[in-house]
């Protein structure tokens, strides 16, 4: 059984929903105890750029997404961020929240060619 898990999120601003759900699961994984990479791409990126997150409450039973983001990134959580769609969306690292790293398309590679399940959103 594999110590790692990863969840892609390529909603924010379009479905705020998934990003939601998306960030419950991940949390749920780093509960599980697993080594656990949130990999932003497209319109997820926005997850990761400061005041975007609070925009986005999708209502009870959920938490609001700025909390889950929050919980995960204490609870050693690691998010990578699309550079190249960063850089579509006039995104500059200094706009991320703390714990969100500028990353290409080869460290999700890297990541999953370990054996790490996946989960998209």
């Amino acid at each position: 059984m594999a110590g790692t898990f990863c969840v892609t999120i390529t909603h924010c601003r379009t479905d705020g929903d998934k990003a939601t759900v998306a960030f419950v699961v991940a949390n749920a994984a780093l509960g599980s105890e697993k080594n656990t990479m949130v990999f932003l791409s497209t319109d997820g990126v926005w997850c990761a750029v400061k005041g975007e997150a609070e925009k986005i409450n999708e209502g009870a039973p959920f938490a609001p997404l700025k909390e889950l983001i929050d919980k995960f990134v204490a609870g050693g959580g690691k998010i990578l961020v699309c550079t190249p769609c960063m850089k579509k969306r006039g995104i500059t690292e200094d706009q991320l929240i703390a714990g969100a790293t500028p990353a290409g398309g080869a460290a999700l590679v890297e990541w999953l060619a370990n054996g790490s399940p996946v989960v998209a959103y």
